[in-house]
């Protein structure tokens, strides 16, 4: 933003510009008082309205700022307490073929297993809620302070009038995928409880009202 320096500090009614349903939710939940409008195309597309004036503040991935060294920019991190990413935001996938020893040696050694795990938890969350493209649905897996696999996810409206939360921790060791996948279940069909026939709802575009989370 070229008004304020932090999320807080954006007066109300702000226009913001942002095409992801998740952000939306979260941002209004957490604001309720701005206005979100759509806003697509590439990062520098969306820095020229920006600096045009169609819109006070945008939300961009930080490392996509920093990979294209974009760093006159002014930004401020939001803290993930206010807004989750996506399931497996960030993470890079490479699909080959199973029987293909040799290019899975050579895939294998870029493997990451830290954030394989939180991957797999991450999306295990994802298949439970079964939402579609319409559906606000963010997490965030991490190892926490004593090395346990911390999963929280969330759940919202569009209009961010309900948000659900929900969290989750197990002691996942360095290759225990399964685990990670359980503890994604877990949290999934916990979100799925709550939100019941919601998650339809909201994918229709249906509102609600706000729901502070279980943690």
């Amino acid at each position: 933003s070229l008004k304020a320096r932090r999320l807080d500090d954006l007066p109300a009614g702000a226009v913001i510009g942002t095409a992801s349903l998740r952000r939306q939710a979260q941002l209004l939940a957490a604001r309720p008082d701005l206005t979100v409008v759509p806003l697509r195309g590439n990062v520098q597309t969306r820095l020229s309205r920006l600096r045009e004036g169609r819109i006070d503040a945008t939300l961009l991935a930080m490392a996509g700022l920093n990979r294209l060294k974009l760093t006159e920019v002014d930004r401020s991190p939001i803290d993930p307490a206010v807004m989750l990413p996506a399931v497996a935001q960030g993470a890079i996938g490479i699909e080959t073929r199973s029987a293909d020893d040799r290019t899975n040696a050579w895939v294998g050694a870029l493997d990451d297993g830290e954030t394989a795990l939180a991957v797999i938890a991450e999306r295990a969350l994802l298949a439970v809620l079964d939402g579609s493209c319409r559906t606000p649905i963010a997490a965030l897996a991490r190892r926490d302070d004593d090395g346990r696999l911390a999963l929280t996810g969330r759940v919202a409206s569009p209009d961010g009038g309900t948000l659900l939360e929900e969290a989750g921790v197990a002691d996942v060791g360095a290759a225990d995928r399964a685990a990670a996948e359980a503890l994604g279940r877990q949290v999934g069909t916990a979100l799925r409880e709550r939100a019941g026939e919601d998650i339809a709802r909201w994918a229709a575009g249906v509102t609600g009202q706000w729901v502070p989370g279980a943690t």
